[in-house]
């Protein structure tokens, strides 16, 4: 029997240390209740509790949560019924109001999500729908915030995952895809045959300037080269004349300095001539000035008789 009343007395405190210690995992957070009131949150850790007088109502998780609302057929503008799937990610950052501001906080948000998306996409057409994915995410996220703000969970986050139209819509839709990317496609096309045409008429309107500048450029380097070459063949015959001269110059100079006078000079001029006489030529014509100087000097005779001889 004292055994028994001592391994009773120890299952008694095994129990009753059981009922009051409380582990929290971390990133987890308790709603402790003392006589069905509101007492503390039991923070990540070792927490102590009264057995039998406090209890944990509910453990919420603090990291980031989502929530898939199913998809739902909501009425445009202009009368086509679409189907929109959503997804929601919330975190829960005032455990308390969670608990005791909503029954279930998690069905709010979804049917808060759902009444949203009607009001907003009744007031757009189909193709701002479609094309309004973020405008639709950021209207139904304002109207979370404002009413979770009182049920301590904040909305992180709303994804639009998916827009679908009726099937005959779709199917029309498909054919103006379709038809607007043929369109595109030979516009494309024509586009690239035109500026295949200038590119080619710009290429050869600039092969032709050119050509153009190169015969150009040719015919000014050969005129020029011309012109050169005539300027150094004048210069050439002009030195040639100038040379001429200078010697005839030193030549005259060296017989005046020899003594000769002029009628010395006429008579070696006219002895040059007779040698002239003596060739195949049977005329020879004479200047006065030089006949004057053949009489001064008196030989005149004597020359003509020895070319009347031969």
């Amino acid at each position: 029997m004292g055994y028994a009343i001592i391994f009773i007395i120890l299952l008694v405190v095994v129990v009753f240390i059981g009922f009051a210690i409380k582990i929290v995992p971390q990133q987890k957070i308790g709603v402790v209740e003392r006589l069905g009131k509101y007492n503390r949150l039991l923070t990540p850790g070792v927490n102590i509790l009264v057995p039998f007088i406090d209890y944990v109502r509910v453990t919420h998780d603090l990291r980031i949560q989502q929530a898939h609302v199913p998809p739902q057929t909501v009425i445009t503008k202009d009368n086509v019924q679409v189907q929109i799937d959503t997804i929601i990610f919330y975190q829960v950052v005032a455990p308390e109001q969670a608990t005791y501001g909503i029954s279930d906080y998690v069905s709010g948000v979804r049917n808060i999500t759902t009444a949203t998306m009607r009001q907003i996409i009744g007031k757009m057409e189909l193709d701002e729908t479609l094309s309004g994915r973020e405008k639709i995410s950021v209207d139904i996220r304002l109207a979370l915030d404002e009413a979770t703000e009182k049920w301590g969970v904040r909305i992180e986050r709303v994804e639009v995952i998916d827009i679908k139209p009726p099937s005959d819509i779709q199917d029309a839709m498909d054919k103006q895809m379709k038809a607007e990317r043929s369109k595109r496609a030979i516009v494309l096309e024509a586009e690239a045959a035109k500026q295949d045409m200038i590119l080619r008429a710009e290429g050869d309107k600039q092969s032709k300037i050119l050509k153009a500048e190169g015969d150009k450029e040719a015919r000014i380097r050969e005129a020029e080269g011309l012109r050169q070459a005539q300027e150094l063949e004048a210069l050439g015959q002009a030195k040639a004349i100038e040379a001429v001269a200078l010697a005839e110059k030193s030549r005259v100079e060296l017989l005046k300095q020899a003594g000769l006078d002029e009628n010395v000079l006429a008579y070696k001029s006219f002895e040059a001539l007779a040698e002239v006489a003596k060739g195949p030529a049977n005329k020879v014509f004479l200047p006065s000035s030089a006949v004057e100087a053949l009489g001064s000097v008196g030989a005149i005779a004597d020359v003509f008789k020895s070319s009347g001889k031969k």
